[in-house]
């Protein structure tokens, strides 16, 4: 087994999302370990609510292995996975679908320099500005892959497959 991934579903979602399924079944195939952790109650609490708890169950998940994990999220579990990698080492983001900010809630969004990172976003995301995170790419010098979809990215999964792969592959030749 090469190491632990886990993916983060957005709010309104599950474990068995469209994005979160495929890209965990790609990686399982690869020789991945991945676990899928369900924010369905936190979620229930509202999208300002939903943070804190979210953080502290993908903490505690992260806490529990033996390794930094690799942290996969999209949307509200992209904020939080930036969030929490601040505080606990990781070993890479893939990051889709990024809110900047979550209303309400006191943090924007933020990750901890110097960890590999993706950012992909669609161009016609309804649900979370691409100026937000574009800045957010721009200030870090991050990697930012912005597709022609809109905030589900459905028809890129092809392309995100892709970019998921190569990020792998560096954390497979960086072991």
């Amino acid at each position: 087994m090469r190491g632990q991934i886990i993916l983060s579903h957005g709010s309104d979602s599950s474990p068995d999302a469209t994005k979160v399924s495929a890209l965990a079944a790609l990686a399982e195939s690869l020789g991945w370990r991945t676990q899928r952790p369900d924010y369905r109650a936190d979620d229930a609490r509202g999208f300002a609510g939903s943070v804190a708890p979210r953080i502290a169950r993908l903490r505690a998940t992260i806490e529990a292995l033996g390794a930094p994990p690799l942290l996969v999220g999209s949307s509200m579990g992209a904020f939080v996975s930036g969030l929490v990698s601040l505080d606990v080492p990781v070993a890479g983001l893939l990051l889709l679908a990024t809110p900047s900010e979550i209303p309400g809630y006191a943090r924007s969004f933020d990750l901890r320099a110097g960890v590999p990172t993706m950012l992909i976003h669609g161009w016609r995301d309804e649900v979370c500005p691409l100026a937000g995170v574009h800045a957010f790419a721009a200030k870090r010098r991050l990697p930012l892959l912005v597709l022609d979809d809109d905030h589900r990215l459905g028809a890129s999964m092809a392309m995100i497959d892709a970019q998921f792969r190569h990020l792998l592959d560096q954390l497979a030749t960086a072991a």
